[in-house]
């Protein structure tokens, strides 16, 4: 049975991004499950009031099958290996990673890899990418999934998506990686030859 997962960010009880949670989980089940209502996850969650950051992660199908909290730090990401496959589908955020797990062991040295489809940069294994050229932020247009952070920073016009091939990322400065859990402007890294490896 198919089994998707929602990672929601809860900050002194604050629920980030529920309304986006919410749409792309019903978008998800409308596919697998077309005849199946709307969830709502809001009568779902019991935020945590006295945490400074919670991870809670909703497993789901047809139905919500599991609600976990656990605390959570960021990991830090100084460098990133380039690595290929223009078989992967991540479209749904399925609980199976084992396609992206399986390009993980590719990292070599490298903190975090970046992965690459038909020439087209799309994500890291945890999160979306925006770079900067010097004026503002592009994100790839065709990432291996549409996350909840990366959907609002478009709604806000904070980010714009665009096709970027690996030959033009060293045209960019600065690539930011983030995420439901990971702040955009968080996690950032100059573009260069020694902190991107190909």
């Amino acid at each position: 049975m198919c089994q998707f997962i929602e990672t929601i960010r809860i900050e002194r009880g604050v629920v980030y991004n529920l309304d986006y949670h919410t749409e792309r989980m019903n978008q998800t089940r409308a596919v697998f499950w077309p005849d199946e209502p709307p969830l709502n996850l809001s009568e779902s969650l019991q935020p945590i009031m006295n945490v400074e950051m919670i991870k809670c992660r909703v497993v789901y199908s047809r139905w919500i099958e599991e609600i976990l909290y656990t605390p959570y730090q960021i990991r830090p990401v100084h460098s990133l290996q380039i690595v290929h496959s223009d078989n992967i589908d991540y479209t749904y955020k399925s609980t199976d990673r084992s396609a992206i797990n399986e390009l993980y062991m590719h990292k070599r040295e490298q903190d975090e890899i970046l992965i690459t489809r038909n020439g087209l940069l799309t994500d890291t294994s945890i999160a979306n990418i925006a770079l900067f050229n010097g004026k503002e932020w592009h994100t790839p247009k065709h990432p291996l999934l549409k996350g909840v952070q990366r959907a609002a920073l478009i709604d806000k016009h904070l980010i714009r998506e665009k096709e970027i091939t690996v030959d033009q990322l060293f045209n960019y400065s600065q690539i930011c990686l983030f995420n439901a859990m990971i702040d955009f402007g968080k996690i950032k890294i100059d573009v260069n030859r020694e902190r991107i490896r190909i």
